[in-house]
């Protein structure tokens, strides 16, 4: 179901981008046959979901494969003097292994077989595609979007204490080697699922047939469904809205004496260092380059889901899961590409679809429609705050600040608590009648 629906994303992706004369998202990934990548490691991890499906040995061969493939593209680049210099030099033989798993699939395979090597092929491929229909999508909501909400956000954010702002100037005092180590979390995201997932999957080769839910149903549907709320709901964020705008290219450098001037559709170079201040907030207009891809924060949905599925991992995976949930929140935030109530929002969002997505594999019953009904109620009444009461929420921190905390942290425990009674039972053991003594 989430497969289909993907697909069919993808093509309306595909359409839309080639309105605005530019390639889509398939058509960017076919290229990466033969052209160099734009993510050689997701690539490979990509690769690893499609082997889950394959015994030890086949895959050893299929690792092997990618790597001489990849060694000959490196030689044929080098000897044809490419240079490299908007992509990875590696990751067209993850590709390629994949595709062949699909050419073998359907030459050399049957019956239930076939099915299994399929279905790890299009896991595969749909989180890699997933990546390039992301960027497209952003492209979309900068070209159709040209009024941003912005103000709103920044003004209902003060009920949360503007936490971009404290978080920026934190980030600016660690330097490079903190700018860099968070960029590099924020950056790798989708790897630290694949390595959740890979877990969650290890036995699908002994047993046949996957399991009935897995992050990568959740980390998929958060892809389909977010986008849909950049639309109604278009922000581009405290750095780009209240700062200069640049690219975090090198650490700290748009706080530097010799950072750019503030960018024009700005309202002004406010961000880290001067929160926002409280004034009657109206759409903006913006450039047509910025996603309005904040809210809600689907960086802060995917890292949730990133650590909700890694609890029932041995320790390493749960620390994992902790430690990139932790310095996701932190990147976001100090990076100034979200603000604190876009967090809150995202944290509802992904708990909302997790809870309908094992609601749907168990099958529905009553606790399932509340849980996935509280959790779209709650959601939409932030967004309806967000854009109806944000100058009341900054008038009244004390009071819409807990309020905003306590709706979020009702989502949170209404998950676990439903999600725990669904786990099994053991079953206790049964007590002996006490024999009587021979006489």
């Amino acid at each position: 179901m989430v497969g289909a629906a993907a697909l069919g994303f993808m093509i309306m992706l595909e359409i839309a981008a080639r309105h605005y004369g530019l390639p889509g998202p398939m058509t960017n990934q076919v290229r990466e046959v033969i052209f160099a990548p734009k993510s050689g490691g997701l690539l490979y991890a990509s690769m690893a979901l499609t082997l889950v499906v394959l015994p030890w040995r086949q895959r050893f061969v299929a690792i092997g494969a990618a790597l001489g493939v990849d060694a000959v593209f490196w030689l044929v680049r080098w000897a044809a003097d490419v240079k490299v210099t908007d992509g990875h030099p590696f990751g067209n033989g993850a590709l390629w292994v994949i595709l062949g798993c699909a050419v073998v699939a359907l030459t050399r395979r049957t019956g239930p077989d076939r099915v299994l090597l399929l279905k790890g092929v299009g896991l595969g491929l749909l989180l890699v595609v997933g990546r390039k229909t992301g960027d497209t999508w952003l492209l979309i909501t900068s070209k159709t979007r040209p009024m941003v909400l912005d103000q709103y956000m920044a003004t209902a954010d003060h009920a949360l204490g503007n936490l971009s702002w404290p978080m920026g100037r934190l980030v600016t005092a660690t330097g490079a080697i903190g700018f860099n180590f968070l960029d590099f979390v924020y950056g790798q995201l989708a790897v630290a699922a694949v390595v959740v997932a890979l877990y969650q999957l290890r036995n699908v080769a002994a047993e046949r047939r996957f399991p009935g839910h897995h992050l990568v149903r959740t980390f998929l549907l958060v892809g389909l469904l977010g986008p849909a709320i950049y639309m109604i709901f278009p922000v581009v964020g405290p750095v780009f809205a209240f700062g200069d705008g640049a690219e975090h290219w090198t650490a700290l450098s748009m706080w530097s004496a010799d950072a750019p001037p503030s960018a024009p559709w700005a309202v002004g170079d406010l961000w880290p260092q001067t929160p926002p201040p409280i004034a009657a907030p109206h759409a903006m207009p913006f450039d047509e380059v910025t996603p309005r891809n904040c809210m809600p924060s689907l960086h802060t949905a995917w890292a949730v889901t990133i650590f909700v599925h890694s609890r029932k991992g041995p320790r390493a995976i749960r620390f994992a899961g902790a430690f990139w949930l932790v310095a996701t929140l932190a990147a976001t935030l100090g990076f100034g590409y979200h603000y604190g109530a876009d967090l809150v929002a995202g944290v509802v969002f992904v708990l909302t679809i997790e809870a309908a997505l094992r609601s749907h594999d168990r099958g529905w019953d009553r606790s399932g429609i509340r849980l996935t009904a509280h959790g779209a109620t709650v959601f939409a009444a932030l967004l309806v705050a967000y854009r109806w009461l944000p100058s009341e929420m900054a008038a009244y921190p004390w009071a819409y600040g807990p309020l905003v905390v306590l709706a979020m942290a009702s989502v949170i425990y209404g998950y676990v608590r439903t999600t725990t009674s669904w786990e099994p039972k053991a079953a206790p053991a049964r007590q002996l009648d006490p024999q009587p003594e021979p006489a």
